[in-house]
C-alpha cells in the first residue's frame, strides 16, 4: 500500500517550482468549468421548474368544467355499476355551450355504452376548446420539479462536456510536450560516467 500524506486543500494553487504554466491554467479550466457547470444546471433547473409551475397554475385559473352531452350512443356495452371507478372509457362525440352562448363540439372520453343525451364534465379553455383536466397543485409541483431537474441536468452538461474536452486538450498538450522534453534528455541517461 502506498504512503498517502495528510490531504492539502485547494493544492492546484498552492505554490511550488515544478508547477508549469501549463498546470497552473488547468486549474483554473477546472475551476471554471465547475463553477459554470453548477451556476447553468441551478439557474436553468429553477428557470424551467418556475415556468411550468407558473403555466399549469394559469390553467388551473382559466380552465373550466362544462356540463356537455353525447350527441350519439357511446361505443361498447355499458358497465354493470355506472360511474364505478376503472370503467371503460372510450371517444364519443359531445356537444356543450360556452360561457359566450356559442355552440361547440368535440371528442371526450366517457364512459362505454353510455346513452345519446346523457350528461358529461369535460373541461375547456376561455376560447371554448376542449382541453384535459387541470393538473391538481401537487401534479403541478412534481411536474415542475422533474422538468426543472431535467433542464437543469441539461444545461449543466454543455459546460460540463466542454471542460472536459478543453482538460483533455490539455492534457495532450502537456503530453506532447512531455514527450519533447525526453527525446532530448533520455538519451543522456543511458550514458555512463568514467
Amino acid at each position: 500500500m502506498a504512503f498517502r500524506g495528510p490531504k492539502v486543500w485547494l493544492w492546484r494553487w498552492r505554490s511550488n517550482p515544478l508547477k508549469r504554466r501549463a498546470d497552473a491554467v488547468e486549474s483554473w479550466v477546472l475551476l471554471a468549468a465547475w463553477a459554470v457547470t453548477v451556476l447553468a444546471g441551478v439557474l436553468a433547473g429553477f428557470t424551467a421548474a418556475r415556468s411550468v409551475e407558473h403555466g399549469l397554475a394559469r390553467e388551473r385559473v382559466e380552465w373550466r368544467p362544462v356540463v356537455a352531452h353525447l350527441t350519439e350512443k357511446a361505443p361498447g356495452t355499458a358497465p354493470v355499476h355506472p360511474g364505478a371507478a376503472g370503467g371503460e372509457r372510450v371517444w364519443a362525440k359531445v356537444s356543450w355551450t360556452a360561457t359566450d352562448g356559442s355552440a361547440h363540439s368535440g371528442q371526450a372520453r366517457v364512459e362505454a355504452g353510455s346513452a345519446a343525451g346523457a350528461p358529461v364534465t369535460v373541461w375547456t379553455d376561455p376560447e371554448g376548446r376542449l382541453v384535459t383536466k387541470p393538473a391538481t397543485v401537487s401534479q403541478a409541483q412534481l411536474r415542475a420539479s422533474l422538468i426543472g431537474g431535467l433542464a437543469g441536468v441539461s444545461a449543466a452538461a454543455v459546460p460540463f462536456l466542454g471542460g472536459r474536452a478543453l482538460r483533455g486538450r490539455l492534457e495532450r498538450h502537456r503530453m506532447d510536450q512531455w514527450d519533447a522534453e525526453w527525446a532530448l534528455l533520455g538519451p543522456l541517461w543511458g550514458r555512463k560516467t568514467g
